[in-house]
């Protein structure tokens, strides 16, 4: 009976934590479509507003880490308090924010707070889920994070469709639902004395940020100044004594390999949730709300098909799984390089390829990675695997808004005539050519010898 009741409570809590990761990772996209909309009411360009996006996702990113390493110290049942506290302090704030730098700062205190969920989805797995049960609970919860990066734009247009596009701020705060039961179920941990590396990830931030302004403003003095803080912290995580990123991981060829491709993935993924809008505003003149339901079709596919992925990866494979996923991928980005100007109908039914495609190929590298670690060090790796994801996310937003600021004065496909699309056109063709460099990569690491390959632990 006793056992009885502790699964009922393992099941319950991995759907409860799969869905407050829907939601925290929803809300790093929902504002995507909406950025036309901030940026006319504030008189910024497309590259100023992503910061809105982009500033959630870089705060959103070390974070996670950071929460991770404060689990250990504090406890996670006080960590996941504390962070659920400052993101119902930033939703607040942005709700009520009358000028651009109150939109931005409350994204930033939301996206601190919010970081503490992706930090819980590595934990909670690892240590209260026995490893005959730990690779279903992960996967649960991978599917919370991808299916909340298709359903973000989706919620995002039937808030708008009635409401000001600021109470999106407040679709977070639901997640505060969960906080008792967690509470509830974490146990009281003995806490380890350790220390957090702040001036190693002070630096990671820090050349991130300069990072994303050089690109915005195409200011070299932020190019110099994120390239000296980046040696910095190079130097900072080889010869600190717990660094920021364990030296350990990146020296491990497998999961350092892993890391790469997920990052470069999942940028080149993330025009999806990103450009997509922009090209429906621009080009086809739809509004905010009818541009969210263009994207229905896409997230409810990847929300019906996300279990049926992960299932796919234990019957065919890990390496079937990601071939399978790249090849809807490809399609997507082919359909919506050669017909960026059709109807919404027509692009509504080639993000579904794309969407689902994400989707699977974001759980069949986790599932890759994760097999790189040994047990010690799921937890860490995992971390930094959804910190680089999400890192890849606020890079990427940065350039998509800078290459659609300054548009295109020419298309590489004859079949698109209106100009406006010349720039979507072309950037789907060349994010499609270097999925296909990501492709070899994966099979000449992984594809041939996977299973032997993977057999090797740190």
């Amino acid at each position: 009976m006793e056992i009885r009741v502790k699964q009922q409570q393992e099941e319950r809590i991995i759907y409860i934590l799969a869905s407050t990761l829907l939601i925290s990772v929803m809300s790093a996209t929902m504002f995507n479509i909406v950025l036309p909309d901030i940026a006319e009411q504030f008189q910024l360009s497309i590259a100023q507003v992503s910061w809105v996006t982009s500033g959630y996702l870089l705060v959103y990113a070390v974070g996670t880490v950071i929460y991770g390493k404060l689990a250990d110290t504090y406890g996670l049942k006080n960590v996941l308090t504390f962070g659920f506290a400052l993101l119902a302090l930033g939703s607040l704030f942005g709700l009520f924010a009358g000028a651009y730098w109150m939109v931005l700062l409350g994204r930033v205190i939301q996206a601190a707070g919010a970081a503490v969920i992706p930090a819980a989805a590595s934990i909670i797995p690892v240590r209260y889920y026995p490893e005959e049960h730990r690779g279903r609970a992960l996967g649960i919860a991978m599917t919370g994070m991808s299916i909340g990066s298709a359903l973000g734009p989706v919620v995002a247009a039937l808030v708008v469709s009635s409401l000001h596009w600021r109470w999106l701020f407040f679709m977070p705060v639901l997640t505060l639902i969960a906080l008792p039961y967690y509470r509830k179920f974490l146990k009281d941990e003995t806490v380890k004395a350790g220390r957090i590396d702040w001036l190693g990830g002070g630096l990671l931030v820090g050349a991130a940020a300069l990072l994303l302004l050089a690109i915005t403003y195409e200011a070299w003095l932020a190019v110099i100044g994120c390239a000296v803080l980046f040696v910095s912290f190079v130097k900072r995580i080889r010869y600190a004594s717990e660094p920021f990123v364990p030296l350990g991981l990146l020296r491990n060829k497998g999961y350092a390999f892993g890391l790469t491709l997920a990052f470069l993935a999942t940028g080149i993924g993330y025009s999806l949730y990103f450009l997509t809008p922009q090209l429906l505003n621009q080009v086809h003149h739809l509004d905010t709300g009818m541009t969210g339901f263009v994207m229905v079709p896409a997230a409810a596919a990847a929300a019906i098909l996300g279990r049926r992925g992960g299932k796919l990866a234990d019957v065919k494979g890990i390496p079937f799984l990601f071939f399978s996923a790249s090849a809807m991928l490809l399609l997507c980005f082919a359909l919506m390089s050669s017909f960026a100007e059709q109807s919404p109908i027509a692009i509504a039914g080639f993000l579904i390829f794309g969407v689902v495609g994400q989707s699977f190929l974001y759980m069949a590298l986790s599932n890759q990675i994760s097999r790189t670690l040994a047990k010690e060090r799921i937890g860490v790796g995992m971390g930094l695997l959804a910190m680089s994801n999400f890192m890849a996310g606020a890079v990427s937003a940065s350039i998509y808004g800078k290459i659609v600021d300054q548009g295109s004065g020419m298309s590489w496909n004859p079949m698109i005539m209106e100009p406006k699309a010349f720039v979507y056109s072309n950037l789907y063709f060349v994010l499609g050519m270097l999925h296909i460099c990501i492709l070899l990569f994966y099979w000449y690491k992984f594809g041939r010898s996977a299973r032997d390959r993977m057999t090797m632990k740190v």
